[in-house]
This record gives C-alpha cells, sequence and structure tokens, in this order.
C-alpha cells in the first residue's frame, strides 16, 4: 500500500461488537484505509500514539438544536459544533424548529451553507413536516435530508402538528417516494393544553406543574396513533426523546409486529428523579418532561435488550433569563447535552458495569448510523468509511462545571456532577479536532446525505 496520511497504533479499538488490541489503524485522504494488525500497517507521514485509550467510532448524537438560522443568540455553528467537539462527539442531526423553520427546499440549503462555513462536525439536517409543505417535501429529500419530524406537541418554536389527514398522506407520500425516516415529538397536544389550564385554573406555578400537565398518556397516545398509521401506509418511524417506560412498551408491540420503528432516549431521562424539581427548578424542564421513578430503570433496560435504539441528547440551549423565572409557565423547555452526554453515560453506566462499552458504541454509533441511513458513510470503523473516532479514557476523572462549557448557554441539571471516563481526543474525517478538552483543528464539518432505501408499503 502507498504512504498513508496518518497510522494510530497503541490504542484499544471498540466496535459494536467486540475489542480488538494489537490493532492499528491507517487513515488517508479523511477515509479509514486499513484496520491491520500493528506490524502490518502501511508507512505513514504521521503515527499517533493512543497510548492505550480506547479508540471508538464517531460518537454520534442525532438530536441537537443548534438554533440557526433566526436564534443565534441561543446556539450557533460555531459554538454548537465546538461543544460536540469537546465532548467527543463527531457528527449530529440538527432539529428543524429554527426561525424560519427547515420547511423546504431553500432553507435546507441555508442551513447546509451556514453549517458548512463554521462547523467542526459533520452533520445531518432534519426537515420539518407541517399542515402546509406537502409539496416540499420530495424537495428537501432531493435537497439532501437525512429525515423528517413532526411536532405533535407544543414545543419550541410553536410549530403546530399538521392535522391527522394531512399527516398520513405526508408519511405515505415520504414512505413512497423517499424511503427516510420520520421522527415524532410524541405528546397529545389536546391532552396537555386541556391539562395547562387545569393547572393554572388551580393556581400551580411549580416546576412540577409542567411535568403534571405532559402526563405519560400524552406520549403513549401519540405514538399509539403514528404507529396505526404506519400500519397502513409503510411509513418508517423514529420516536425522539422517549421518556416513559410506557412509550417504551408501544414502541417494542410495534417492533414485533413488524412496523419499522426506532427510538432514542436521553441520560436526563434516565439519570435524573424527581427531586431534581426541587435542586434546580426550572433548570431541569424539559418536553417531554423528566419522570423519574421506574422509568428510569425501564428505559435503560430498553437500551440494553433492543427496544430502544439510541442515546441522544436533545441539546436546546436556552439563555439563564429564559429558563430562570420561577413561575414554570414563564420559563422555557431545554437545556444543552452534546458536550456533557458521552462522559456521563461512560461513568455511569459503562464504568459502574451497566453497560458494556462495545454495547455504547452501538447505542451512539452504530444503530444512529443506520436509524438515519449515513451508514457506511458514518457509525464504524471499517475500511471506506469516514475517519471519525472518538478516544476515550475509563480513567479519567471529571466534575461539571457549567460555566466552562462551550455552548453559547450553559444552562445544564447535570452541574456539579462528578464522574469517571470520558473522551479526551476527537478526530472527524482523520483531522485531530480535540485533545484534552482544547481545539485543535478546524472547521470542516459536511453535511451528509443519506443513502436512500425505498419503503415496502403496507398492505
Amino acid at each position: 500500500m502507498a504512504k498513508v496520511d496518518l497510522v494510530i497504533k497503541n490504542g484499544k479499538i471498540v466496535t459494536h461488537t467486540a475489542t480488538y488490541e494489537g490493532v492499528g489503524i491507517a487513515i488517508k485522504d479523511g477515509k479509514f484505509v486499513a484496520i491491520e494488525k500493528e506490524e502490518f500497517l502501511p508507512e505513514a507521514a504521521e503515527t499517533l500514539d493512543a497510548q492505550g485509550l480506547y479508540i471508538l467510532p464517531g460518537i454520534m448524537d442525532c438530536h441537537v438544536h443548534f438554533r440557526q438560522p433566526g436564534l443565534d443568540y441561543k446556539e450557533d455553528w460555531t459554538t454548537g459544533s465546538t461543544a460536540a467537539i469537546c465532548g467527543g462527539v463527531t457528527f449530529v442531526c440538527d432539529m428543524p424548529n429554527t426561525r424560519p423553520p427547515t420547511h423546504d427546499a431553500e432553507q435546507v440549503r441555508i442551513k447546509q451553507e451556514i453549517a458548512e462555513s463554521q462547523s467542526f462536525v459533520d452533520f445531518g439536517i432534519i426537515g420539518l413536516i407541517s399542515q402546509d409543505n406537502y409539496d416540499q417535501l420530495i424537495p428537501m429529500a432531493e435537497a439532501g435530508v437525512v429525515g423528517y419530524k413532526v411536532f405533535m406537541g407544543e414545543t419550541i418554536g410553536n410549530i403546530p402538528a399538521p392535522d391527522d389527514g394531512q399527516l398520513f398522506d405526508s408519511l405515505a407520500l415520504v414512505a413512497e417516494r423517499t424511503g427516510l425516516r420520520t421522527g415524532f415529538h410524541a405528546e397529545n397536544d389536546q391532552i396537555l393544553q386541556h391539562n395547562i389550564r387545569k393547572l393554572k385554573a388551580m393556581g400551580r406555578t411549580d416546576p412540577r406543574a409542567h411535568r403534571d400537565s405532559r402526563p405519560i398518556i400524552s406520549e403513549v397516545e401519540s405514538i399509539t396513533r403514528v404507529v396505526t398509521m404506519a400500519r397502513y401506509n409503510g411509513a418508517k418511524l423514529h420516536i425522539f426523546h422517549l421518556s416513559s417506560g410506557d412509550g417504551m412498551d408501544v414502541i417494542a408491540a410495534a417492533k414485533r409486529s413488524g412496523v419499522d420503528i426506532t427510538a432514542e432516549t436521553g441520560p436526563h431521562y434516565l439519570l435524573l428523579d424527581d427531586e431534581y424539581y426541587d435542586r434546580v427548578w426550572n433548570h431541569v424542564r424539559m418536553n417531554p418532561p423528566v419522570r423519574g421513578g421506574e422509568h428510569r430503570e425501564r428505559l435503560l433496560a430498553g437500551l440494553l435488550d433492543g427496544r430502544i435504539d439510541m442515546i441522544a441528547t436533545d441539546h436546546s440551549p436556552h439563555t439563564e433569563e429564559e429558563k430562570a423565572p420561577k413561575n414554570v409557565w414563564e420559563a422555557i423547555s431545554g437545556f444543552v447535552g452534546v458536550e456533557i452526554a458521552p462522559r456521563i453515560c461512560l461513568s455511569e453506566f459503562v464504568n459502574k458495569g451497566k453497560m458494556s462499552l462495545n454495547k455504547y458504541v452501538e447505542l451512539t454509533s452504530w444503530n444512529p448510523a443506520h436509524v438515519w441511513q449515513v451508514y457506511p458513510q458514518k457509525g464504524a470503523i471499517q475500511v471506506g468509511a469516514d475517519a471519525d473516532l472518538t478516544f476515550v479514557d475509563l480513567e479519567q476523572p471529571w466534575e461539571i462545571d457549567r460555566f466552562q462549557l462551550h455552548s453559547k448557554n450553559k444552562v445544564t441539571p447535570f452541574h456539579g456532577w462528578k464522574g469517571k471516563g470520558m473522551p479526551v481526543m476527537t478526530m472527524v474525517k482523520g483531522q485531530l479536532v480535540m485533545r484534552e478538552g482544547k481545539v485543535v483543528g478546524e472547521p470542516r464539518g459536511r453535511m451528509v446525505r443519506p443513502v436512500r432505501q425505498p419503503t415496502a408499503v403496507a398492505v
């Protein structure tokens, strides 16, 4: 083999199925060109000594809000992608509730241009399905979206859900013409609006009032409704930010019946409990809400046995002022997560023996790449794939000081958490972009187009 750009030695290569020692990696032109026993690696212009670190396929966070265009005061692609690489994340999927929303092909191209001028990480763009953009669904696919999103309940941006008739037709069109997946913010808006009115009439303004306004039934009903539609139009479904064990049960039953449905959950649903409403007030406010209790254990069990497919953060930056009001109805939902989720998961799940490192790779690289159809370019350490890598030191201690995070706004309920195990280097397409918490590379991120696959329409 001709001389390559980079050889990586002395690490432990971790895939979703196995861990390899004595094996190195060769990279040329941003791609993996060899994964061999170290003595067989080709000559290289540069050698990186991984010094016993675990080498993971680049971590993917397929649910972030980097806020451009239109909401730059909350976050932008420079700050958001810097936070990503400082957390060990190499690829993100950006959500469509910007201003204006990503609801047509022109807005896809605008977001792509903004992101490619600033981003350290590669990215997928999620397009919006609304009441009025049926004629833009195919053009958005042609512009390169990796999938679509439907907001079924009130959330940031006040984007109304399409009515059921329009939603069914839109899902059918996406299934028949694109083969892409549609994700859902699954909360029944009528249920939650009814509860908000009731709780306000009762004088409730405490942080738990937000949680109580969005009961589990609102999530379960929404998931059940879109699963029913998919049985008749063959849609590929994804459930964003799953918050309840009951919702997971609906998803598991749908999978068993043959519906193509995937799901994600986040560290806040897996680790935070009811007491955080007293400890951090509206800093824990999120849509859907943090429920705690038995749902944490049930969701973790679902990740381990395949009922839930991935971990994603719903990274949602807001200003201190937007999160500060004591009256919960005046505060806003969401908090940052892209920079801190990997270390939290490595510490709380891998190092505490609740999850193998191989399973973590499955949930943060292999599965996300397949769900959003960017495999084999992303999601695996294999010849021909992009050379995205996350180097992990499982012994490295850490403490989260939110004021040291790299996002433009820094509110998180995980402030003050301590643990052990974190990414210490991040590589995107063969370029080292983070080393020991410091940015060392250049922003060369590019939009990734999906490998479009046909969908079998249900009969």
